[in-house]
């Protein structure tokens, strides 16, 4: 099944951001590879989708997993939650539906 995870940053979020991306990126891709990602990204904190400085507010993270605890566990173990940059991640399922 696929699951939601939807994180908040803190504020002021991008120095750490830019610190733990690459490792973030790595597991991400470790995802796509298994073909279990079905999108990824942040949200831009002004709107453009290259918000320089301003930095961005979050992350959303579509993908499959086995059940609502691996989808958890995958979650709280993001170099993005120990770098500082989440202060809150929600995890739910997830139904595609469109296109």
């Amino acid at each position: 099944m696929y699951y939601a995870i939807i994180s908040e940053d803190v504020d002021n979020s991008l120095p750490l951001r830019q610190q733990a991306r690459p490792a973030h990126l790595e597991r991400l891709q470790v995802l796509k590879a298994e073909g279990r990602l079905l999108v990824a990204g942040p949200h831009p904190a002004i709107d453009t989708p290259e918000p320089g400085e301003a930095g961005f507010t979050g992350s959303l993270v579509i993908a499959e997993f086995d059940s609502l605890d691996a989808a958890q566990s995958w979650a709280d173990a993001d170099p993005y939650v120990a770098a500082g940059v989440y202060q809150k991640v929600t995890v739910k399922p997830f139904k595609p539906v469109l296109p």
